[in-house]
């Protein structure tokens, strides 16, 4: 890798990338990113194909993969502009939930990583006494995380404002989910019983004690029934506008607990899969046959990509991210870092920004490894196989068994830190991103 730096190479693929190209140590040099489209020579050390080959040979020993089934894996592994290691790299293979990040990229690419979706509360009656006069209408803007908290952060809101009953019905009109429940019914009937404590389940309390000390019960009784209106209604008096967490928090929330229902909102919410899957490849740059997609969260075996679409992808959202001043780890677990969610019980080298896929026989890892010697190191392993828990033990010793080889940076590069410096949870239930529209 330090020939081809000194060869002048180096600086071309700098320059094809939009590089400015200044004096820089070899070492930072690795830590920049690439795309396949852009990979100029095979790698001189064999340090990634001997990890791989070491690899399946554990597979084949455990009995974990038949030899009939290596077609059926898929491995790429790629430092700047050098393939490290390719088995049935470019074959598009059943990818699970590597497909959210595809809709990661994309939902990043049309919204930006601030965008907040909206909420919106209205009324069609008056207020009179703390009671309000008619319906309460709720008009979802697509949030994929509008969970407990958030409606007892609107309940509370609407106590602020003087309202405690609700005569007429509870109106759900728009893209409205409560706790990934997407049936508008469904849907209702959590969010009134989230808005008056005296009917609260003990989820509902549980999730209230995590919440900040102090925070008050809401009591907002509906006297009507639940109603699904798939028309917006023109004639309401505005009250309360509800902004979600901004977007770049909700995919990281998405990506660390791999939410199959936050994934197919956001998809939704670009025009869905199929405009997933166009754009994805045009921003990876690679050819549209290797992203397949049925849906934006992974969800059946017809969701294909191939493992260097999957790096590719990976890539393109770090150069977004950094557009929006944040990296990978803003928006994927990291190990070492977030221990919720997808990362518990993995075993991987600390400093990797990973995604995990899975389904009943299909166990696939994605993501980037910081190494001493190479840099960024990006990587997709997609197996098929009845033995999912078995493949993840040894996706793990497979990135273990890398770093041993390219050893591990003295400190995580400043291209994928967290800006953090602990895990910080997203602010569910808070009142400042409630904006009252209604002034008695």
């Amino acid at each position: 890798m330090l020939e081809l730096i000194g060869s002048g190479l180096m600086s071309m693929w700098l320059e094809m990338a939009g590089v400015q190209v200044k004096p820089l140590d070899p070492l930072d040099v690795l830590t920049w990113q690439s795309s396949p489209s852009l990979i100029l020579a095979p790698d001189p050390s064999p340090a990634g194909v001997t990890t791989v080959q070491e690899y399946f040979k554990g597979l084949m020993a455990s009995k974990i993969m038949s030899a009939n089934l290596t077609q059926s894996q898929g491995i790429w592994l790629q430092s700047g502009p050098i393939l490290m290691a390719n088995h049935q790299g470019t074959t598009p293979l059943p990818a699970a939930s590597l497909t959210k990040i595809a809709t990661s990229l994309v939902a990043l690419k049309a919204w930006g990583a601030q965008h907040q979706f909206e909420t919106v509360v209205g009324t069609t009656g008056s207020v009179q006494k703390g009671v309000l006069q008619g319906d309460l209408i709720i008009t979802g803007g697509g949030d994929p995380l509008f969970v407990w908290e958030e409606a007892i952060a609107l309940g509370n809101t609407l106590n602020k404002m003087g309202i405690k009953q609700i005569k007429g019905n509870l109106i759900i009109s728009g893209n409205f989910a409560m706790n990934f429940q997407r049936h508008p019914l469904l849907a209702g009937q959590a969010l009134k019983q989230a808005l008056n404590h005296n009917t609260w389940s003990r989820a509902i309390t549980l999730q209230y004690s995590l919440m900040p000390k102090g925070t008050p019960k809401p009591e907002v009784k509906i006297a009507g029934t639940i109603k699904f209106e798939a028309q917006t209604i023109p004639q309401q008096t505005l009250l309360v506008r509800r902004r979600s967490l901004p977007l770049h928090q909700l995919i990281k929330e998405m990506n660390v607990f791999s939410n199959n229902e936050m994934a197919q909102m956001l998809a939704e919410s670009v025009g869905g899969h199929t405009v997933v899957q166009s754009t994805a490849a045009r921003l990876a740059r690679v050819p549209e046959s290797e992203i397949q997609l049925i849906n934006g969260s992974g969800l059946g075996v017809e969701n294909r990509i191939s493992p260097r679409a999957a790096c590719a992808m990976l890539m393109a959202l770090q150069q977004e991210a950094l557009t929006h001043g944040l990296n990978l780890a803003d928006l994927f677990p990291m190990s070492g870092f977030d221990r919720r969610g997808t990362l518990y019980a993995r075993h991987m080298p600390a400093g990797t920004v990973m995604k995990t896929g899975t389904l009943n026989d299909v166990s696939a890892l994605a993501g980037v490894i910081p190494t001493r010697d190479r840099g960024l190191v990006w990587f997709t392993i997609i197996n098929r196989g009845p033995y999912v828990l078995n493949f993840r033990a040894e996706q793990d010793k497979l990135l273990q068994n890398l770093i041993k080889q390219l050893q591990a940076p003295s400190a995580i590069p400043k291209a994928i830190a967290p800006h953090s410096p602990v895990e910080v949870l997203p602010k569910f239930g808070t009142n400042e991103r409630n904006e009252v529209l209604y002034k008695s």
